[in-house]
């Protein structure tokens, strides 16, 4: 056991040797990029530095916290020069929280970044060529689709247009290598692939960005503590577990906004206690609201730990009384001494088990644990841009591996002969199926298991597919999904992504297994954050 302890202390004490910077030294200089997850990004003869809140362009004095021997971190004292594209961001409590991270970047600066920032992975990761952005901007239809992409750039054009004209003559963040691990330095050129010249280059678009990217979530999911005056919530501290009390957020839908500050009122009223973290004590844990912005409906989740809801009568006539339009009020135990939000048992203590939504003309049961995308506006431009890089004529045999509560599906379903969802999750496939019932879609059925274990068997009862679709989580596809999708060798496959160096990774897998990647298009689900979603077009090489 102490020869253990001497060994941690001895790792303890060992620091880098021949550094250009020490910790607790102070530095000036420019800001080149940002990180995956906003920071940005100063080199000091060659040596990279991590600086919370800097942005490209800005010049900036800071003091070295910390060293390793890739990379160090710093913390900004001062803002000597600012980037033209630095605006103040117009949330109070912008600095403390961290549910955004670029309020202060301008939108259009945004826009180019997070489009650079899934080109940078596209080469480095996946190891693929990628058209100049001048190729990406509209123009002529693309190869492999005969679809042009004119209303995307339409899209970009409407959001950036008067914004950039501001930000002429500043170096866009990704020029510069705006792509940056917290694990790893990935701007150095060296570790990018050759381009392969013989294949065509993947075209990047633009971003669709939104037109006003403001109150745009219909979803709140709300972690409650106790505070000097008893019960808060809000959001997480940046990199910490400290809650921010809120009570506006100018990326949430105003009803959500409301709702929050409601219940949260109510829930002082009736004493509740706070769920303490380190102790596994206390009763409420999070607060979860959705608002229907098609219906007007709303829901309330109150996340408890423990069955027992003291004043259960009370509180329910209280939320009805103050919240307007609220159709559903839940209650879910979660005794797990962990971060995960739900439990497994949820109970309606009034009203209806869900409420309904619409993304385009497709209404859609929410209940309290679906996966619902959070930005509705933008979710109808990302399922568009799947739809058409399915390229369905009414014929095709189309599998939705991931499909959640069958958003993508049933738009599928409209251009395709038959469409099959699959979702590990069985709540999920219940709501999937009641989705179509609800829309009169008759041609999507739906199973319950993991993509890899249930697309064989459906290939086994002769079942073949046409076009693929995989819409995974943030780790991206499970490998062996992959290796099935290469052994059915559907002509096409769509991938929709929520996370683009996953992505380039399982573009990778594709292209080395016979398909080639085509054209991506980012769409800004997520404005004022350093998240991004892709959809992307893949066609097996006898195509081309």
């Amino acid at each position: 056991m102490r020869h253990q302890q001497r060994k941690r202390a001895g790792r303890a004490q060992e620091r880098p040797t021949g550094l250009p910077v020490d910790a607790g030294q102070s530095i000036e200089a420019d800001v080149i990029g940002l990180t995956h997850d906003g920071e940005g990004v100063v080199r000091v003869e060659g040596y990279t530095l991590f600086v919370r809140g800097a942005l490209p362009g800005d010049r900036v004095r800071a003091d070295v916290v910390s060293v390793g021997k890739s990379f160090g971190r710093a913390r900004m004292n001062a803002l000597v020069k600012p980037s033209a594209e630095r605006i103040a961001a117009p949330c109070a409590i912008y600095d403390a929280c961290g549910g955004c991270q670029l309020q202060h970047w301008d939108y259009a600066a945004q826009l180019r970044w997070k489009r650079q920032h899934v080109a940078d992975n596209l080469a480095r990761i996946g190891k693929l060529p990628v058209a100049p952005l001048d190729e990406a901007s509209g123009g002529p239809d693309k190869p492999g689709t005969g679809i042009a992409r004119k209303d995307a750039a339409d899209d970009v054009n409407q959001t950036v247009g008067t914004a950039e004209s501001g930000a002429a003559g500043v170096t866009a963040a990704g020029s510069v290598s705006g792509n940056f691990s917290n694990t790893q330095v990935a701007a150095n050129e060296a570790e990018r692939a050759p381009a392969d010249s013989s294949r065509p280059p993947v075209i990047v678009h633009p971003v669709i960005g939104m037109p006003d990217p403001w109150r745009y979530r219909n979803k709140a999911q709300v972690p409650i503590g106790g505070g000097e005056g008893g019960l808060i919530g809000g959001f997480y501290e940046q990199g910490s577990h400290q809650i921010v009390d809120m009570d506006v957020c100018l990326i949430q839908q105003e009803p959500n906004e409301e709702t929050v500050r409601a219940v949260k009122e109510i829930a002082r009223s009736l004493g509740y206690s706070a769920y303490n973290r380190e102790t596994g004590r206390g009763l409420l844990r999070h607060v979860v609201v959705r608002h229907a912005e098609a219906t007007g409906q709303r829901m309330v989740v109150l996340v408890t730990n423990g069955r027992d809801l003291p004043h259960k009568d009370e509180l329910v006539s209280l939320i009805r009384r103050q919240i307007p339009g609220v159709a559903s009020i839940c209650q879910n135990i979660n005794t797990e001494r962990s971060s995960v939000v739900f439990g497994e048992e949820t109970r309606v203590l009034w009203g209806e088990e869900a409420i309904y939504d619409r993304i385009g003309v497709i209404e859609f049961a929410i209940s309290a644990r679906s996966f619902f995308q959070v930005n509705p506006l933008q979710t109808e431009k990302l399922y568009r841009t799947a739809v058409e890089y399915a390229a369905l004529t009414g014929e095709e045999t189309v599998i939705d591996a991931y499909c959640g509560i069958g958003t993508i599906t049933l738009f599928l379903a409209r251009h395709a002969r038959r469409v099959y969802g699959v979702e590990i999750v069985p709540e999920a496939i219940a709501d999937a199926r009641r989705n179509a019932a609800l829309n009169g879609i008759a041609n999507a059925e739906f199973a319950v298991g993991p993509a890899e274990v249930v697309l064989p068997r459906w290939q086994a009862e002769g079942i073949k597919p046409d076009v693929i679709v995989v819409d995974p989580p943030r780790k991206g596809c499970d490998a062996k999904l992959l290796e099935t999708i290469l052994q059915l060798r559907p002509a096409r496959v769509v991938y929709v992504s929520c996370n683009p160096s996953t992505l380039a990774r399982d573009l990778r897998v594709l292209e080395g297994g016979g398909y080639r990647t085509v054209e991506v298009q980012p769409v800004d689900m997520f404005p004022h954050t350093v998240h991004v979603e892709c959809c992307v077009s893949l066609v097996r090489k006898q195509q081309y």
